[in-house]
């Protein structure tokens, strides 16, 4: 039976780690990091705060790796302004925004930036969209390539790979073969793009999400799991 969950903080060097506390009949200490950036720590019933605090500093930077990692696309982001030190993803990284005028249009990515050259007259968020869709038709077909073999015993045809903008979905497909992705997911980590690709090309065999679909998927993608977590609480 466990206890009362309790907060509680800790410092390691600067930084503090909030988290809940519970107490649980089992051998070790437990540590599980959030999507939403909540840590929940599953002690030992009886275990002492000294024994907790040590065994919480030895994990700290496993921890503070977690919350950066879930940070990176966490959905609480403001709406984009397109402005200098603004942050933008990109293959679920951040990049911070460089907007210079120039006399030719150019988005390209350097040292943790994100360089936009632009005439006067060009908007900053058409030329980033456009970047952004000729990235995912590229890295969209790459990946496309690389799954596809997984799948060789279904003699599955290559589908046609169109991408379209949809609001509520990161991609599907048709009965006729035709995969369609969001270009917004050029921003999700490459993991959970691949997730995507392989779940359309799973349904191209099982059209419903039948058990012999996931079992397809568990088969193609073990972690998938991870990176539809991943892709559910990302920035796009």
């Amino acid at each position: 039976m466990s206890d009362p969950q309790n907060s509680k903080s800790f410092l390691f060097g600067s930084t503090k780690i909030n988290y809940i506390l519970s107490f649980q009949d089992r051998k070790t200490l437990g540590v599980r990091v959030y999507p939403n950036c909540n840590v929940k720590v599953i002690a030992p019933s009886g275990s002492s705060e000294e024994a907790i605090s040590k065994k919480l500093k030895s994990k700290a930077p496993w921890i503070i790796k977690q919350l950066n990692d879930f940070l990176s696309y966490h959905p609480l982001t403001p709406p984009r302004k397109y402005v200098n030190g603004e942050t933008h993803l990109y293959l679920g990284r951040q990049y911070k925004l460089k907007v210079e005028k120039a006399d030719f249009n150019k988005v390209t990515l350097f040292r943790g930036r994100l360089y936009i050259q632009k005439k006067a007259e060009t908007k900053t968020e058409k030329l980033l969209t456009e970047w952004y869709r000729e990235k995912a038709r590229v890295h969209f077909s790459d990946t496309l390539q690389k799954v596809l073999p997984l799948f060789a015993k279904y003699k599955i045809e290559t589908p046609d790979l169109h991408i379209r903008n949809m609001p509520t979905r990161w991609g599907s497909c048709t009965p006729q073969g035709k995969v369609i992705l969001n270009p917004e997911l050029i921003k999700a980590p490459k993991g959970s793009i691949e997730y995507v690709i392989t779940h359309e090309l799973c349904h191209l065999i099982h059209h419903n999400h039948t058990k012999a679909f996931y079992d397809l998927q568990d088969q193609m993608m073990p972690d998938w799991r991870k990176w539809k977590e991943r892709l559910e609480y990302s920035l796009v």
